[in-house]
């Protein structure tokens, strides 16, 4: 009997462990913390602090941040690396520009933005509107890491670098603003495909000199359709091609694959590396050619003036007029004629936290 009693409670135990391990939570290492390169896609305002035309500090932009304030994000409100922070539990709700001054080194030991407006992969495009290049974004981060270990200690300075998640997100402005609005010598220079090499050896290397920094998960977000901004919808109808640019979409579906080719062949040469792609495109073309079934009424225009050309200081144009911008801007997918407004970036963020930068586990 006893032999028997003993036979089943093994049994029991087996059964009963595989529930309990059901029921317990999946531990994952701790993000330190939220540092981000790129473009006006996640800007939080270092473009205030250098000589440029890209900017936003002024309303409408900022209407609905918090305070109503206008920090130089090209949005209504935040953008989508607001809403990672935030859902990666880092105790705010937004990531503070490095240039801002409202903010020290305190504050950006758990989030900080080192993205500039107009920025690129390539050189050459942050020269268009002499914005902050990438190069030097790396070089404040240089910088950032030796404010950081003379804040808490070169231990702790560390820990918090490898235990930080990375969100890059640029290139757009190396198509849209560089080679194929002509403002540099590439399309002389490259078909698309060779840029597209061109411009994913760029991000390999820099990739390769952030995990030489002490970065270890780093998300780099995928190009989205570009064809379908407002911007390049009205320039498509002044062409008589109307819809989207299928010309520039299949430009970012290039560069996508590339990247993604190349980031697999990176991350296994990097020992300790977690590097994934932020894969967005189909994502946020649906809610582009399916807007009402995510909630929005427009997504052919932008939210300010009349949203087919103005950002920037032009939006700003706009925003003592009578009827200058939309009422009620959750209604748009864009809130000028190139960035997404608050409701769409958090959007965007819900589905990256899911598939991307809610899931490193290293």
């Amino acid at each position: 009997m006893a032999a028997a009693s003993a036979v089943h409670a093994r049994r029991r135990r087996r059964l009963v462990l595989p529930l309990l391990l059901l029921l317990l939570p999946v531990v994952r290492a701790r993000v330190t913390a939220l540092i981000v390169f790129g473009d006006s896609t996640v800007d939080a305002g270092n473009n205030n602090a250098v000589p440029t035309a890209v900017r936003s500090n002024f309303p409408p932009y900022g209407r609905d941040f918090p305070g109503g304030r206008a920090t130089g994000r090209f949005s209504n409100g935040r953008v989508a690396t607001d809403f990672y922070s935030e859902a990666l539990g880092l105790g705010r709700g937004f990531v503070p520009a490095y240039l801002d001054p409202d903010y020290g080194i305190q504050d950006f030991a758990i989030g900080v933005c080192f993205a500039s407006a107009g920025s690129g992969l390539d050189v050459a495009t942050s020269r268009v509107f002499q914005v902050i290049p990438l190069w030097k974004q790396v070089e404040m981060f240089r910088e950032y890491k030796a404010r950081l270990a003379a804040h808490l200690g070169a231990a702790e300075a560390h820990a918090v670098v490898a235990g930080a998640v990375y969100a890059v997100s640029i290139g757009t402005n190396d198509f849209i603003e560089n080679y194929f609005a002509l403002t540099t010598t590439r399309l002389l220079e490259f078909t698309v495909p060779e840029y597209t090499e061109y411009l994913v050896g760029l991000a390999r290397a820099f990739l390769a000199e952030l995990y030489g920094l002490g970065a270890r998960r780093i998300g780099f977000t995928g190009l989205a359709a570009m064809g379908c901004l407002p911007l390049e919808r009205a320039r498509a109808r002044a062409l008589a091609r109307g819809g989207c640019d299928e010309a520039y979409n299949a430009a970012a579906r290039g560069f996508n694959a590339a990247l993604a080719a190349m980031v697999a062949d990176l991350g296994a040469e990097l020992p300790g590396a977690d590097i994934r792609v932020a894969e967005v495109y189909d994502f946020f073309e649906g809610v582009v050619r399916e807007p009402a079934r995510h909630g929005f009424v427009r997504a052919d225009v932008g939210c300010c003036g009349t949203g087919t050309y103005e950002m920037g200081y032009p939006c700003g144009a706009w925003a003592a007029a009578p009827g200058g911008t939309c009422p009620d801007a959750d209604r748009y997918v864009f809130w000028d004629a190139v960035h997404p407004t608050e409701r769409a970036s958090r959007l965007v963020a819900e589905h990256l936290v899911n598939s991307t930068f809610g899931r490193f586990d290293n």
